[in-house]
């Protein structure tokens, strides 16, 4: 490949939905908006990749270059600033914050949640330091003055995928898509209200129950929004498919890779099935996961990936590559599949003692009905997205809650307020 990884995703279409990532975090006390200027300054320091702005070449490509601006920290704006814009000073991020709130708005081309939540638990650290005069223990947590982490701005080629046959090939069972709720939730300005919900969970009461029902953290939580859906979808509705990302850098052997390496793991699950206790749909789930996540089927996602940007190396003019990625990205473009809804897990963060300063964080991502879920301490935090303003999803993942004796606290709705990208034509 001719550039940084990091580019070739900049060339998507946001026509339906924003390609960005916006992390919430809930401070317990007051943001102070002075402080958090300086610590986010201060915090970008360790992440050079990152202090970059994107350029066009000669042959209209997209270029990461250094960015020396100051980087930009404000109160939540009525609308999204553009990524990539004069407003967010040509950077692909930008943070915000509201009350208690701080907002962490960064461009998915740079990162997926594996790159993001480090760099957002380096500068709530470095305001927790900053504001209240004290360093906080949390050894895990990057630190600015620490060097990169071996492997962490490395770069995927094919010598790093599978040669071997794949050890599994999911074939797909055609899944309902909420294609009516897409369109009313993208273009009815009447029912169009993009929102998210917030879920929180006592982190033993989860694992208790994945431990007694042979599940997983993500399998457990796939199998919970299937039986919500089932709740609420048609009879005449016959499967209905749960989806995740999966990141790949470990398996690559580069696992502090702070780019966005995902393939996709898919269970579908006929409406009998759905009636199956939980135990039994947990151990299908998970091994299906595990079948999934193994490099050799990994890499067949990946190696289309990799061909599309070295075809799109090709190209010439910023409109062919654009109309190039379009058409053959394997996650949205021609012969693309997806589930009926998505639920992605990064993993657990340990933010040390910092957690001690935080009540909640979550990922707000485009998509409908779409989850996303983090962990903190004792603490498991589930963020729902949705396109139209309905409770039908939330009060049926709910019910399914309480049917396990699960005990929540939910909240919302509240608006996305995602960012778009905003970056060189010509």
């Amino acid at each position: 490949m001719k550039y940084n990884v990091d580019t070739y995703e900049l060339y998507r279409n946001e026509t339906l939905a924003p390609f960005s990532i916006r992390v919430k975090v809930t401070m317990k006390e007051t943001v102070d908006l002075e402080v958090l200027k300086k610590s986010v300054k201060t915090a970008l320091t360790r992440y050079p990749y990152l202090a970059v702005k994107a350029i066009l070449d000669e042959d209209g490509a997209y270029v990461l270059v250094p960015n020396d601006k100051e980087p930009v920290v404000i109160r939540t704006p009525k609308k999204a600033l553009g990524l990539g814009s004069g407003a967010a000073n040509d950077y692909l991020f930008y943070v915000d914050c509201e009350g208690r709130d701080m907002f962490f708005n960064i461009s998915h081309a740079l990162c997926g949640g594996g790159g993001a939540f480090p760099w957002v638990m380096t500068n709530v650290w470095q305001y927790v330091k900053d504001r209240y005069g004290i360093e906080p223990f949390a050894p895990s947590i990057r630190k600015p003055g620490e060097p990169l982490l071996e492997n962490e701005c490395c770069q995927p080629s094919f010598d790093m995928l599978s040669k071997e046959d794949p050890i599994y090939r999911h074939k797909s069972k055609d899944p309902v898509q909420l294609l009516k709720d897409y369109m009313n939730g993208l273009f009815n300005p009447f029912m169009k209200n993009h929102n998210y919900y917030v879920f929180s969970f006592d982190q033993k009461d989860i694992m208790n129950f994945a431990k007694d029902n042979d599940a997983s953290v993500v399998s457990f939580f796939m199998v919970a929004v299937a039986k919500a859906l089932d709740k609420v979808l048609p009879e005449k509705v016959k499967v209905i498919g749960m989806e995740t990302a999966h990141n790949t850098v470990a398996n690559l052997g580069i696992p502090n890779c702070h780019s966005d390496l995902l393939s996709h793991i898919y269970v579908d699950f006929e409406r009998e099935k759905l009636s199956w206790d939980m135990e039994k749909l947990s151990t299908m789930t998970r091994g299906q996961i595990i079948l999934q996540s193994d490099l050799s089927v990994d890499s067949i996602e990946l190696r289309k990936k990799l061909e599309l940007y070295e075809k799109l190396d090709t190209i010439k003019g910023l409109k062919n590559k654009k109309a190039c990625m379009k058409k053959g990205d394997p996650s949205t473009g021609e012969g693309s599949h997806h589930g009926t809804s998505i639920v992605n897990y990064t993993g657990r963060m340990d933010w040390g003692e910092v957690a001690e300063y935080v009540e909640s964080y979550v990922a707000i991502v485009g998509g409908h009905v779409l989850c996303e879920i983090s962990s903190m301490s004792d603490k498991i935090f589930l963020s729902v997205m949705q396109l139209i303003d309905t409770k039908k999803y939330i009060n049926a993942l709910k019910a399914v809650m309480d049917e396990l004796g699960i005990e929540y606290r939910v909240e919302g709705p509240y608006p996305k307020n995602q960012a778009k990208h905003e970056l060189p034509q010509k």
